[in-house]
């Protein structure tokens, strides 16, 4: 399968810390994967993700998505991403339409185009009734489902997810996946970091676990529990890389 984001040596080391956050990050992932990158606390996974959107840059090393180069065409890999963070990004005085609208302009979707999209995301995602009410008034998971809306617009050709289902109703975790698998189907490499294992080990067709700024371990959830000994799930061999010890930070 065609790559879509290579990771050349990455590395991250933050002013006045001791020690790398990354360390010679090398990394493949698939045109068209549902890529799971998991880890504890401080593992790294943070870092990568937000110097892969552009929000940080490596102490060293490079990345390509989609042919184009971290060095060479930064702009060129703006458009071609969406991130849906684990913070909601929305503006909670305006309504969810509102604040579709206030997003897909940054992306310079026509008005026209805009509208057919937001009303076409918001039907699949159970939201059509509530368009016009403030996101302030939304539960967790309804907020989750604009947050979503908000990265995809533009169908971007990569979609970044940060914990996209944490503190949401059964319901609306399995609506957001669903929907997810949907995307991908149609073309959209997915990158995805979560601490739900169950979910991961049904989501993703491939897996890196991330700690200590390495990463330890790649392969499909199947190739992950098969090669560790005694591992039933991907929880298991989460654990059996990772260890138990508690990953508190502040």
């Amino acid at each position: 399968m065609a790559v879509m984001i290579n990771i050349k040596n990455i590395s991250k080391q933050y002013k006045d810390s001791d020690y790398q956050s990354l360390e010679s990050v090398v990394l493949q992932i698939p045109q068209q994967s549902v890529f799971g990158l998991l880890g504890p606390n401080g593992a790294g996974k943070t870092t990568l993700i937000s110097i892969l959107c552009g929000i940080l840059k490596p102490t060293s090393g490079s990345f390509e998505i989609d042919g184009s180069s971290s060095v060479q065409n930064p702009s060129e890999i703006k458009n071609k991403i969406g991130v849906v963070p684990q913070e909601y990004a929305l503006y909670p005085t305006l309504t969810a339409f509102e604040n579709l609208m206030y997003f897909g302009s940054l992306y310079n979707v026509p008005k026209k185009e805009l509208k057919l999209k937001i009303t076409d995301y918001l039907t699949h995602l159970g939201l059509s009734n509530f368009m016009h009410k403030k996101v302030q008034t939304f539960s967790g998971g309804m907020k989750r489902r604009v947050n979503l809306i908000a990265g995809i617009l533009h169908n971007p050709k990569v979609l970044f997810l940060d914990e996209p289902t944490v503190g949401v109703d059964v319901q609306s975790r399995a609506t957001i996946i669903s929907y997810l698998k949907e995307l991908n189907k149609k073309g959209t490499t997915i990158v995805y970091t979560s601490h739900l294992m169950a979910e991961a080990e049904d989501f993703c067709t491939d897996i890196a676990i991330i700690d200590q700024g390495k990463i330890f371990i790649q392969g499909t959830p199947k190739e992950l529990i098969q090669n560790t000994p005694n591992a039933c799930n991907l929880e298991e061999v989460f654990i059996a890389l990772t260890g138990k010890n508690l990953r508190d930070v502040v």
